[in-house]
C-alpha cells in the first residue's frame, strides 16, 4: 500500500519501494515519511473498531512527532507535547488492551530466516511491547527539550570534535 503513494515535493515524501517491510537501511526520513502517509496506507484493513483505534494512534504519533520535532519551543508549545504525550499514551493502551489481543503476529520471514541461521526454523509469534527504552523515553523529550534546547540544537560530533583536538595537543 505504501508504494502506490505518489512522492510529494523535493524534500516531502520520497517513492516507496515496492515492500517497505523487506526494505534495508533504514534512516530517519524513512520512518517520517511512512508516519506522514501510515493512515492513508493502513486505510481499511482492520475491521471498523480496529481500524478507528489504529488511525486515531497514528495521528497521534503523527501529532507528537510533529511537535517533539519543532525548531523552537515556547512554553505553550511544550505545553502542547505534554498533552499530545498524554493522548498518545490512551491510544497506545488502548491500541494494546483491545486491538493487539484480536490479532496474532508473526516475525517478517526475513526475521524468521536470520532466526533459522542461528537456531529455529518457524516464524515465533510477536508481540506489541511497550516495555522498551524508546516507550519509556517519550516521557523525557520534553523535560530534556527545556534542559538542552531542541535536538537539531545540538550534536554529540562536538564531544568528538574536542577529543580530537585534545589528542594532538
Amino acid at each position: 500500500r505504501f508504494s502506490v503513494i505518489p512522492p510529494f515535493g523535493i524534500d516531502g515524501i520520497h517513492r516507496f519501494p515496492p515492500n517497505v517491510a523487506e526494505m534495508r537501511q533504514w534512516v530517519a526520513r524513512h520512518f517520517e515519511d511512512m508516519l506522514q502517509c501510515s493512515i492513508l496506507a493502513f486505510e481499511s484493513l482492520f475491521p471498523t473498531k480496529d481500524d478507528a483505534i489504529v488511525k486515531t494512534l497514528l495521528f497521534r504519533l503523527a501529532e507528537w512527532h510533529a511537535l517533539a520535532k519543532l525548531r523552537m519551543h515556547s512554553d505553550d508549545s511544550l505545553a502542547w507535547l505534554n498533552q499530545a504525550l498524554k493522548k498518545l499514551a490512551t491510544e497506545i493502551r488502548k491500541f494494546q488492551q483491545n486491538t493487539c489481543k484480536a490479532f496474532k503476529t508473526c516475525e517478517l520471514p526475513g526475521e524468521a530466516a536470520a532466526r533459522h541461521r542461528s537456531s529455529s526454523s518457524t516464524a515465533c509469534p510477536k508481540s506489541f511491547n511497550v516495555l522498551t527504552y524508546k516507550f519509556h523515553a517519550l516521557g523525557d523529550y520534553m523535560r530534556t527539550i527545556q534542559m538542552f534546547g531542541t535536538t537539531d540544537s545540538y550534536t554529540t560530533q562536538t564531544v568528538s570534535g574536542l577529543q580530537v583536538l585534545m589528542c594532538h595537543h
